[in-house]
């Protein structure tokens, strides 16, 4: 994150790795994109359904040759999964070759989900008439009674935008514990789905599932 402690700014593993096990497993095919290409890095160590996913369904030969936004051709994807970490809220918020591939992917039809702090990434998604992705629609992400809390970025003062801040600067109708019947449901409005905690990111995959086949 810049600071003298060496804060990571990673992704983290348990918000990708299950979501990515829910689509593969449901026949979709998977591409990772990131401002580089090549290999992501992750956090966490894999367990569970993340260890599956790696030893069974060419997780890590996915993740280790990411694509550069210049090879995404956006008419080939029916959705956008953005999981947690920290990560996206350095590499990718402010990139905007991948939050113009985002927006493009929404505007034709696709569906757009994140988890964590994956929504503070596509919170600043612009659309063709201006506006932000998310202005009027109900979201939701990793909020800012939790960030102040934990000590991974220094209770939030390591980041560049708080999650919470940027969606309802952009707009977005932010649903905070307080609005829901538990902090791990889903948020669904107008082919946005997202979540708080990782906990709920493999369910956010089968709701863009769902959207797409519906």
């Amino acid at each position: 994150m810049g600071d003298p402690e060496k804060h990571v700014a990673g992704n983290n593993l348990w918000e990708v790795a299950p979501p990515y096990h829910i689509f593969v497993s449901h026949g979709y095919k998977v591409d990772f994109v990131s401002p580089t290409g090549g290999k992501v890095p992750f956090t966490m160590d894999p367990i569970g359904i993340s260890s599956y996913t790696i030893k069974y369904e060419n997780f890590n030969g996915n993740v280790e040759n990411s694509l550069t936004p210049n090879l995404v051709n956006y008419k080939n994807y029916n959705a956008v999964f953005i999981g947690g970490g920290y990560g996206p809220l350095f590499d990718i918020a402010n990139n905007e070759n991948l939050l113009s591939i985002i927006a493009k992917i929404y505007e034709n039809g696709g569906i757009v989900g994140g988890c964590g702090h994956g929504p503070g990434a596509f919170a600043n998604v612009k659309l063709n008439n201006g506006d932000y992705m998310v202005k009027g629609k109900k979201v939701t992400g990793f909020p800012n009674s939790t960030e102040i809390t934990k000590n991974w970025a220094k209770e939030g003062t390591l980041l560049p935008v708080m999650v919470e801040n940027q969606l309802r600067a952009n707009g977005g109708i932010f649903q905070s514990k307080s609005d829901l019947n538990d902090k791990n449901d889903i948020v669904i409005d107008k082919r946005i789905v997202s979540t708080m905690f990782l906990p709920s990111s493999a369910i956010v995959a089968k709701e863009i599932i769902k959207q797409i086949e519906s």
